[in-house]
């Protein structure tokens, strides 16, 4: 299937037509059609600053301003905060079309995530609203975000055998433990595809999210995106390791490893091709950012 046609999903060998508001879903949706990412906008909410996982490439910053990557942001906000600024966006960039929490930490370890999406709800019915997540809470979180109509989720899955999963996540905390090694990578990938399961079995449209990490995950992406086409997952998106934290040594792949990559897995599931590793705070068009004139208050 081209990457621009989306008449159905297929899920266990069952093609299911989307309906029309799915289809709303993915056309104004920047992440989900790469069409929209040229005429329609999003903006993060950055409501989220604690996580419950630790990945070894990650370190999240919440008073940055000057790197763009996933986990940094300028300041968190509070949900009444969020709102305003939301007001404040739409009123001077209407082309905004998506709403998202992203982070900067979970956004499904923060309560203040349900908040705001309670708010959004009543104050902003129309826009899309976006969440991206880790996974480890999603399955216990499903009927909330249906509740506040969530209809687009996108989950970070960076390997589907928790041989390779222990050697990406430092710990994982479950139950008020800390998880390590196996145990963890485990605890973390069963609620991964559970929860990727109940959402699309509910209609809601899942972008997989996997870190290209060389020497660690590599050999393993074509079975991560596999794994991801059978369960129904709408889009598979590559990111290359940003090199810090315990792998700071690592070098990432080239923009010809990615593309090969991405040709490689494109016969299980679409790809995403044009993802700009948007920050937590993001607002604006992929790629053409305006978030600064936002949050200095500027005129």
């Amino acid at each position: 299937m081209a990457d621009d046609e989306y008449p159905t999903v297929e899920i266990g060998g069952e093609k299911i037509p989307y309906d029309p508001e799915q289809l709303r879903k993915i056309n104004e949706h920047p992440c989900y059609s790469e069409k929209a990412c040229h005429s329609a906008g999003r903006m993060h909410l950055a409501v989220a600053p604690k996580c419950n996982i630790q990945c070894n490439y990650c370190v999240r910053d919440f008073d940055c301003v000057n790197e763009s990557r996933p986990g940094v942001c300028s300041e968190v906000l509070s949900p009444e905060e969020a709102i305003e600024l939301v007001k404040k966006a739409l009123s001077k960039f209407p082309y905004i079309k998506v709403i998202g929490i992203a982070g900067p930490g979970d956004p499904l370890a923060n309560e203040e995530t349900f908040e705001t999406l309670r708010l959004l709800k009543e104050e902003f019915p129309t826009p899309i609203k976006c969440l991206s997540t880790n996974g480890l809470l999603l399955p216990e979180s499903i009927d909330r975000l249906l509740e506040y109509d969530v209809g687009n989720v996108t989950v970070t899955m960076n390997a589907v055998d928790p041989a390779i999963g222990e050697k990406i996540y430092s710990f994982v905390e479950w139950e008020g433990k800390k998880l390590h090694g196996r145990e963890a990578a485990e605890k973390l990938l069963s609620q991964q595809l559970k929860g990727i399961e109940m959402a699309v079995s509910k209609k809601m449209l899942v972008k997989v999210n996997t870190v290209f990490i060389p020497g660690v995950n590599d050999h393993h992406i074509i079975d991560i995106a596999k794994k991801a086409g059978e369960m129904g997952v709408f889009t598979f998106n590559l990111i290359p390791v940003i090199p810090q934290y315990k792998f700071k040594d690592i070098v990432p792949p080239t923009p010809k490893e990615k593309r090969e990559m991405q040709d490689s897995c494109s016969p299980f599931v679409r790809q995403m091709r044009h993802c700009q590793r948007c920050r937590s705070d993001a607002i604006g068009k992929l790629g053409h950012d305006v978030q600064d004139c936002l949050y200095n208050k500027k005129d």
